[in-house]
């Protein structure tokens, strides 16, 4: 007996985008097509120049799977397993927090701080996850080296496996421990995006962060803040004489993170706003004598 006939490309992507679209998906159409695509094994530039191209019946399964997925508010990183950020792939995992775009606003501010390109920088960056800030500043800066630290043993593996995909292998290295506890320094730069998300505000996170992204990588305690008191107790101690903490922080925190690093002695430098404008980076340094 013969299987159910393929179907044709454009007809699939019809289909899952009118799916996506009836379960309130943001943006159906193109997440839709990175769907599709992941599943067929096509460009978006196929798809659209062949749309009578067929698809065979177990790669349709495979894109309905995943659209249905997507609707029940799984985040679309998850189920293709990558994220671009700074231009560059990033493998991701339920264990790990998927890159957006508003970080990348950490990394355009250390780089503006680190200016030198041809300097060693040794970076440090704290609750690495995928790995994304301290991979993206490393392929900026090719004499510095950097080490990532997470509590996840899970999200460290993924910080790896993206380290060797970029070929940083012998520039980065990854350990497990609880903020500074496993760094000795002294550090250049340190990035630093904690947990900043309040606990009443949780329950009103979108599905897909609220019910997807690991909890651990979101809670910040009452006000938001727990996690930025306990590295800034400690972070002195491992940063260079001159050295600065790029913080990645939430709507409506910039300001108080700024006076808890001028509480622990740190010069607040600059605040960054992401394209959207919020204040979402705060820069302090040590002093340099």
């Amino acid at each position: 007996m013969s299987g159910p006939p393929p179907i044709a490309i454009g007809d699939l992507l019809a289909e899952t985008r009118a799916a996506l679209a009836e379960a309130g998906v943001d943006n159906p159409r193109l997440d839709a097509r990175l769907i599709v695509g992941a599943a067929a094994g096509a460009t978006i530039e196929q798809m659209i120049a062949r749309p009578e191209t067929p698809v065979d019946a177990d790669s349709a399964a495979f894109a309905r799977a995943l659209a249905e997925r997507r609707a029940d508010g799984a985040p679309i990183a998850y189920l293709l397993g990558v994220k671009e950020f700074w231009s560059l792939d990033f493998a991701v995992t339920a264990a790990t927090l998927v890159p957006r775009p508003d970080s990348e606003t950490l990394v355009e501010a250390a780089l503006a701080r680190c200016a030198d390109w041809s300097r060693a920088w040794r970076v440090a960056d704290l609750g690495t996850g995928s790995g994304c800030l301290l991979l993206a500043f490393l392929s900026e800066r090719p004499h510095a080296t950097g080490v990532g630290l997470d509590a996840s043993i899970e999200a460290l593996s993924v910080a790896r496996a993206n380290a060797h995909a970029h070929w940083f292998d012998a520039r980065a290295r990854f350990v497990c421990g609880s903020w500074t506890s496993a760094l000795a320094g002294p550090f250049d730069l340190i990035f630093a995006n904690p947990p900043y998300i309040p606990s009443d505000d949780i329950p009103l996170l979108a599905r897909e962060v609220r019910d997807y992204e690991p909890y651990e990588a979101l809670h910040g305690g009452a006000d938001g803040l727990d996690h930025y008191r306990a590295i800034l107790a400690e972070l002195p101690r491992i940063l260079a004489p001159g050295g600065a903490v790029v913080f990645e922080v939430g709507q409506g925190q910039a300001l108080p993170v700024a006076d808890l690093c001028e509480l622990a002695d740190l010069k607040v430098e600059a605040i960054r706003r992401d394209l959207g404008g919020i204040s979402r980076c705060v820069v302090a340094a040590k002093s340099s004598a």
